[in-house]
């Protein structure tokens, strides 16, 4: 288990012991790392074999839809209903939560998805007015400016699955690629829906009222009391497990059952549907073409570096070290020149959007600093291990 009071680095991936859900085995191992590992020795013909048995199951040849594919229009939400629409012969609704702020990469990328890949998608946009303001909440509350988003997300594509009677709904890769606690026989969100499974809870309600859960770091009735409406916050809401059930809902991850590489699904949604990368490196890492949607997303990874010391360059070398793109030492080079770097490419719209000025901001980060990752000398914050010092010391 994670030590927070002693900071190292995985062997293998060079992530830090203090980012979220991360465990590490007795040989120093992180758990994405154990989950890469294992994924070798998976009989992918195997799995595949597994997914056209579940395709079949659920396969209509009524003009109707017969599974529903939640994205972005981000290379693995391509890879995903590409695969099951002309390789399976699936016929996918696509549904995809509204981005806070579209980048021009971004909104290029969902157009490309739908129009040259042809796909039917339902986008659905939060009040904006509302969103704004749970932002904004989450941002003060939790320095988590996108809470709402994740929390939106979950919901609503559940929600309409239901709607639309469509019970197979596709997630790309499994969680645990990112090193989130999922066993490597997971194939979705619990085989059975029940309020002790393992991950993503189905039944985030857990049985309160709506009124008493909290949307960034507030309760629902909080917002009620200063003059909002219920149904102000009717797309945040969580379907009941009670539903799920009712309508035999099955959330799976593709991943589960095809070998999934983001950097392959990359170069196969430029081929497929003319996926553009960003223009420019993006801030606080090196590469240009994941999570690119979104104008906060540069501040989503930056606030996560305050609070635990894990910045994007890091996330993101992992991942490339975890599947054979990077070595150490160049993961350690990218890691040093960028990690942590502020996000200014989207600072006025997004400091607009959450209403606090530059110096508010950052303010607000120094408070949120953990006290054991971060030290102040000088009159400037400084990590107190860095990922380069301690592998220096003990590589």
């Amino acid at each position: 288990m994670t030590d927070n009071n002693k900071i190292f680095w995985c062997k293998n991936c060079i992530s830090m012991s203090t980012r979220p859900r991360i465990t590490f085995d007795q040989n120093g191992f992180c758990n994405a790392c154990q989950w890469v590992s294992k994924k070798k020795k998976i009989d992918w013909e195997k799995r595949k074999s597994k997914l056209l048995n579940y395709l079949d199951k659920y396969r209509k040849n009524d003009g109707s839809y017969d599974c529903l594919v939640s994205g972005s229009g981000g290379k693995d939400s391509i890879f995903a209903a590409w695969i099951l629409k002309y390789k399976y012969k699936m016929s996918p609704l696509t549904v995809t939560w509204a981005p806070h702020l579209y980048t021009q990469a971004g909104k290029e990328n969902m157009d490309n998805w739908i129009f040259n890949g042809g796909f039917d998608n339902i986008l659905f946009t939060p009040n904006p007015k509302i969103h704004k303001r749970i932002t904004r909440e989450a941002t003060l509350n939790l320095l988590h400016p996108f809470q709402p988003f994740i929390l939106g997300q979950k919901s609503f594509v559940i929600k309409y699955a239901s709607k639309m009677n469509i019970p197979l709904i596709f997630y790309g890769e499994s969680p645990a690629d990112y090193g989130k606690n999922v066993g490597h026989k997971s194939k979705s969100f619990g085989d059975k829906y029940s309020k002790n499974q393992p991950g993503f809870s189905l039944d985030p309600l857990e049985g309160k009222d709506f009124k008493d859960c909290y949307l960034g770091g507030k309760q629902v009735g909080s917002y009620l009391d200063e003059g909002f409406n219920l149904v102000d916050f009717t797309s945040y809401k969580p379907i009941t497990l009670e539903e799920i059930e009712k309508k035999k809902l099955k959330k799976y991850y593709l991943g589960y059952f095809l070998k999934w590489v983001p950097q392959n699904n990359y170069y196969f949604s430029v081929e497929k549907t003319n996926f553009v990368p960003s223009k420019y490196r993006l801030d606080g890492t090196f590469q240009k073409y994941a999570s690119i949607d979104d104008k906060l997303d540069g501040f989503f990874f930056y606030t996560r570096y305050i609070k635990f010391g894990v910045g994007r360059a890091m996330i993101d070398a992992a991942q490339e070290i975890r599947n054979g793109f990077l070595n150490k030492d160049e993961g350690l080079r990218l890691i040093n020149k960028y990690d942590g770097e502020y996000p200014k490419t989207y600072e006025k719209e997004f400091l607009d959007y959450v209403n606090l000025t530059q110096s508010e901001f950052k303010s607000l980060c120094d408070s949120f600093r953990g006290k054991n990752v971060w030290t102040k000398k000088n009159n400037k914050w400084k990590l107190r291990v860095s990922c380069n010092d301690y592998f220096k010391k003990y590589a």
